[in-house]
């Protein structure tokens, strides 16, 4: 069965939401690379109960008034990429980790690298937090949204 999307808008620009029949399947930016995140086919439904669920607890976050998501996630891609996005879901709201803290976190203290790539691919931006994740300096790096989102996502969290 195809997946259902529908787009909404924020303060950080359109985002395109896909959930499959078990889940929420990733929110993508406005100006996403499109092989990034693969998906199937996409059919537009702006009715589908988990796409209304995230827009009003995407709406909720954005105003300032959630601080975790409860959204049903149907998470796809390899097994260490599920253990990545795992491991940021634990990361506290207003909170940030090195690439290092979770590769460590992991069990792999080597694999600051591989944790990135993970980090790069998570689909479900924003509610699987990959933007409270930060270089070891401490200063921001790359984020498929852009740098500028990354920023106004950790202010609003502060």
């Amino acid at each position: 069965m195809g997946l259902a999307f529908k787009t909404t808008e924020s303060p950080v620009g359109k985002l395109k939401l896909v959930a499959s029949d078990k889940g929420l399947v990733a929110i993508l930016w406005q100006n996403d690379k499109p092989h990034r995140v693969r998906l199937n086919e996409l059919v537009e439904n702006e009715e589908h109960p988990v796409l209304v669920e995230t827009e009003r607890q995407l709406g909720e976050y954005f105003a300032g008034k959630r601080k975790e998501f409860s959204v049903a996630l149907d998470m796809r891609g390899t097994r260490f990429q599920k253990d990545v996005w795992e491991a940021l879901l634990a990361i506290p709201f207003g909170e940030t980790r090195s690439y290092g803290q979770l590769a460590k976190q992991l069990g792999n203290p080597r694999a600051t690298r591989a944790v990135g790539a993970a980090n790069g691919r998570n689909p479900l931006s924003i509610v699987v937090p990959c933007h409270r994740v930060i270089g070891s300096s401490g200063k921001l790096t790359g984020f498929a949204g852009g740098l500028e989102t990354k920023a106004h996502l950790l202010d609003l969290e502060k």
